[in-house]
């Protein structure tokens, strides 16, 4: 049975480092025997079909790919659409009303509990707030992510220590749900 999934890529095309042009990402998922491939902006976000059911083993292999190819470590996670689709489902913010920019969802490669952010005391970043839901953060931004201290804090090394992460906007979160709804 094909399933339908995208790679979210940490950390690609920032700054001029890390380069991973989109048509390249796609020629490695292909020579991976990947289908139905599509990229979308140029910031790590790739969708494709495969008979594999190992959201893990396609990351690693997908990562071994990249190393070989650019000479250079690729964080990667690999979500099913079901899951995505789950994701921005439970979202506890009110999407439909906010910009794109002022939500965010961090991506885990595995489950996060509360105590990893015990330390945080809720009131000295209002208005912005987060939420942790299925292998994943919700960030509320009013001011976006750029002037988010409470953004700052999540990343800081105690919260993030032996964890994948990567986050993508709304805007993103909903391309790749209906990029993979196929």
């Amino acid at each position: 049975m094909t399933t339908t999934y995208a790679a979210l890529l940490r950390g690609i095309n920032v700054s001029g480092s890390k380069r991973v042009p989109m048509p390249e990402l796609r020629t490695v998922l292909t020579e991976l025997g990947h289908t139905g491939i599509a990229t979308y902006l140029q910031s790590g976000n790739a969708v494709f079909r495969s008979d594999s059911d190992d959201e893990d083993a396609l990351a690693a292999t997908l990562e071994q790919a990249l190393r070989q190819r650019f000479g250079f470590s690729v964080d990667c996670l690999v979500r099913d659409a079901g899951y995505l689709a789950a994701v921005a489902e439970a979202c506890p913010f009110p999407a439909a009303g906010l910009e794109g920019r002022q939500l965010h969802v961090t991506y885990y490669d595995r489950p996060v509990d509360a105590d990893r952010f015990a330390d945080l005391e809720a009131g000295d970043f209002l208005p912005e707030e987060f939420r942790l839901g299925d292998r994943c953060l919700y960030l509320y931004a009013p001011d976006g992510l750029g002037r988010s201290k409470l953004a700052v804090a999540l990343g800081r090394p105690r919260h993030v220590k032996g964890l994948t992460a990567t986050s993508r906007n709304w805007n993103t979160v909903a391309k790749l749900v209906e990029m993979t709804r196929g």
